[in-house]
């Protein structure tokens, strides 16, 4: 199992707009063969930025996802409240827990 993980900032004023964009899409992603699941965190010190977590069996998984129809829908949902390209990288298995 790895972890996505997506560093997001979304246009001023648009916080709770994103929240329900991405409930709306959770559906879409969590459908997509191999993954397990998100979790979205809003940070405390900045309510424009956002933690994205997906749980996916590969990146090969995340890979396939991407070049879906779903994908499309998920962006179509979601992409439009970002103010800045997503930054998104990929962790392996916890070393401690």
């Amino acid at each position: 199992m790895i972890l996505e993980h997506a560093w997001l900032h979304v246009h001023p004023g648009d916080a709770d707009a994103y929240v329900e964009a991405v409930r709306q899409a959770r559906p879409v992603i969590e459908r997509a063969p191999g993954c397990h699941g998100i979790e979205l965190r809003q940070q405390i010190e900045d309510p424009e930025r956002f933690l994205l977590l997906v749980r996916w069996v590969s990146v090969e998984a995340h890979m396939a996802f991407r070049a879906s129809a779903d994908f499309a829908e998920w962006s179509r949902l979601t992409h439009a409240h970002y103010n800045l390209p997503a930054e998104v990288t990929h962790f392996d298995e916890p070393h401690l827990s």
